[in-house]
C-alpha cells in the first residue's frame, strides 16, 4: 500500500473516529448531568462504553500519528 493510500485512509478513519467519539461523549454528558435518563446505562453497560471511550481515543491518537508521519 503506497503512502498517499494509507494517508487517506487514516484521515478517513480518524474522521470517522472523531465523530463517534464526539457523539459518543455528548450521549455521555447528556446521561450523566441527567437531561436524558437511560437506564440501559445504569451499571451494566457503563465499563463498556468507557472502555469504546478509550479504544476510539486511542485509534484516533494512532491515525494522528500516522498522518504526522506522512
Amino acid at each position: 500500500m503506497n503512502s498517499h493510500r494509507l494517508s487517506k485512509a487514516a484521515v478517513a478513519m480518524g474522521g470517522f473516529l472523531i465523530l463517534v467519539g464526539i457523539t459518543m461523549i455528548g450521549v455521555f454528558a447528556l446521561i450523566f448531568s441527567g437531561v436524558v435518563d437511560f437506564s440501559v446505562l445504569e451499571k451494566e453497560y457503563r465499563m463498556l462504553f468507557l472502555w469504546m471511550l478509550l479504544v476510539i481515543g486511542v485509534l484516533d491518537v494512532v491515525t494522528g500519528i500516522i498522518l504526522r508521519h506522512r
